[in-house]
């Protein structure tokens, strides 16, 4: 459903909105935590925070935290840099243009599809998907589920933090 670049974002998202102290975490800590490739993260993170969903901070202590609060984040904002909806207008059916002015006999159903499955998408927030999962209390200063250590070793490795 989602191409593996939404899906990372996506995790990522969710993993920055259960923190509950807003600070930055590395990339290198929140690829290490979801098992993503560290320089594939970053670069997916630094999309989203050139569309404002993310925060981005230099500096030994930097990293990325959220841009916009998880309740009025929709799920489509996150998956849309990266599988936005298809409109390159070429017909399914040939190799003719294909849009609202000159549609084909499917473009009608087609775009009807398109917006049935992008709905919920929008219509869906961070938050909601959290449900249970948000924030994780721990002690004040501290970044759930990240030690210390990672986090001096990751502002160690990265001269940017993000």
């Amino acid at each position: 459903m989602l191409s593996q670049t939404s899906e990372h974002a996506l995790r990522a998202v969710l993993y920055l909105a259960r923190q509950d102290n807003g600070s930055p975490v590395p990339a290198e800590v929140i690829a290490r935590a979801l098992g993503a490739p560290p320089k594939y993260l970053a670069k997916t993170l630094n999309v989203l925070a050139k569309r404002g969903i993310l925060v981005s901070l230099r500096g030994p202590t930097g990293g990325f935290r959220l841009g916009v609060s998880a309740e009025a984040l929709p799920l489509a904002r996150v998956i849309e840099p990266f599988d936005e909806p298809r409109t390159n207008g070429t017909c399914l059916l040939g190799g003719r243009a294909c849009d609202a002015s000159t549609p084909c006999a499917s473009h009608a159903h087609w775009k009807a599809i398109g917006e049935k499955v992008w709905a919920p998408l929008e219509n869906s927030t961070i938050a909601e998907l959290l449900g249970d999962a948000r924030p994780q209390s721990e002690a004040a200063g501290s970044t759930p589920g990240i030690s210390r250590s990672d986090r001096l070793e990751a502002g160690a490795t990265s001269s940017t933090g993000a």
